[in-house]
């Protein structure tokens, strides 16, 4: 960022971070600053504004937490890559789907394409006897070149024998399923917090034990029979999860799981 006469005003009602903060904004776009470019160290701003440290760790902490800024322990910081702003919790949009509508590229690396035997996991997910013949199906996907998720899927084998030998690495695996008629109507879809296992760190390009974005789904077409599971683990850096709320008639319910993994509904009101 280059020298500006822009200064605090310690007579507005403004906090000085928030004021800081905008000026950091205000100056990424004057200078044209792009993703991975440098910001004036803490210290820096600290002179540069006359402002305490604490004023300026404020800022910068608001800007990471909007996505962005990046701070990199040891390095400084740095102008964010923007994040992928992802439907895939709310609605059956698959990743490959949801960017491309963004004018984004996914790709994938197909890790493993097979038939397995179920375990019970599987097999209870996809209402199957355990032990029945399912396909499975790992992909390291690339948002715009940039590594992004590890995902497993499973399907009933009637259904994942027409993807087997399909090139899916530029190919959307709804669409796919789609054309031969097996087209998702309906399910459930969850995302918590985990951390990555040095196995996905290294793929994902991660440190062990980065925040990842967990999601499991289970959809269903219209009689109702599953016809794929998945579990993803997305990079908490580049992932964002939005949804789209309005009111309901009725009453939502808030799904609670308790210390010892039970749940249960708990009314929300307001």
């Amino acid at each position: 960022m280059s020298e500006t006469t822009d200064a605090i005003d310690r007579r507005s009602a403004a906090p000085m971070y928030d004021q800081l903060r905008r000026l950091i904004v205000d100056g990424i776009a004057r200078d044209g600053l792009q993703p991975g470019d440098p910001l004036p160290g803490e210290h820096r701003l600290c002179e540069r504004y006359g402002i305490s440290r604490t004023v300026v760790r404020q800022a910068l902490a608001q800007l990471e937490h909007e996505g962005l800024v990046e701070r990199v322990k040891g390095k400084g910081t740095f102008v964010s890559r923007p994040r992928t702003s992802e439907h895939l919790v709310h609605t059956l949009v698959g990743l490959y789907d949801d960017v491309e509508r963004r004018g984004g590229h996914v790709h994938s690396d197909v890790l493993r394409h097979e038939l397995i035997d179920a375990d019970d996991e599987i097999a209870a997910a996809l209402e199957v006897e355990a032990g029945s013949p399912v396909v499975v199906l790992d992909r390291l996907r690339h948002v715009d070149g940039e590594p992004w998720s590890l995902s497993t899927t499973w399907m009933p084998e009637q259904v994942g024998r027409v993807t087997l030998g399909a090139d899916l690495a530029e190919a959307s695996l709804y669409r796919l399923l789609a054309q031969q008629g097996f087209v998702a109507t309906h399910g459930v879809r969850s995302a918590e917090a985990t951390v990555a296992t040095h196995e996905q760190a290294q793929h994902l390009g991660v440190s062990a034990g980065s925040a990842l974005l967990r999601l499991r789904s289970v959809s269903r077409d219209a009689s109702g029979t599953p016809i794929e599971y998945f579990v993803a683990h997305h990079r908490g850096d580049r992932s964002r999860f939005e949804f789209q709320l309005q009111q309901e008639q009725s009453q939502a319910s808030l799904l609670h799981v308790g210390g010892d993994g039970a749940t249960s509904r708990a009314g929300t009101a307001g």
